[in-house]
């Protein structure tokens, strides 16, 4: 079994993610959010199980994130995506009133923290030749 991380392990990581994050919720009106919302919508068992597989998914991506990263690592990234935006908005990139771009970015830097925080335990073993006790073998 390989240790190591590339690129398109993260890559992969991330496509997961950010399918995770947006299915949920984004402003083009597709998402299980604004499916559920609608007022035609009638809750039935393909709604449950959609909201349950989405539920899943977060919880999934949520806990392995603050495993690996903690409640620190987490705020640090946040802070990172938000100075970066920050920036593309001083630069003039983003407009402070296109909240429709601001949400967008902010969800995929959501997607890009969870990302993170599933790769971890590879980044941290290749930098510091750490391992985590659940990547030993029996």
């Amino acid at each position: 079994m390989s240790h190591r991380l590339g690129f398109d392990g993260f890559l992969g990581r991330w496509i997961f993610a950010l399918v995770l994050v947006l299915g949920t919720y984004n402003p083009s009106g597709f998402s299980y959010i604004t499916w559920v919302l609608k007022e035609e919508a009638t809750f039935g068992p393909v709604i449950a199980i959609v909201g349950l597989l989405l539920l899943i998914g977060w919880i999934f991506c949520v806990k392995t994130t603050f495993d690996a990263l903690g409640w620190l690592g987490v705020t640090l990234g946040g802070l990172l995506f938000a100075a970066v935006i920050w920036l593309l908005v001083d630069l003039g990139w983003v407009s402070m009133e296109s909240t429709g771009i601001l949400t967008w970015l902010t969800l995929v830097v959501i997607s890009l923290i969870l990302a993170t925080g599933m790769a971890w335990s590879h980044v941290k073993r290749r930098i510091t030749g750490q391992i985590n006790v659940d990547d030993v073998e029996d």
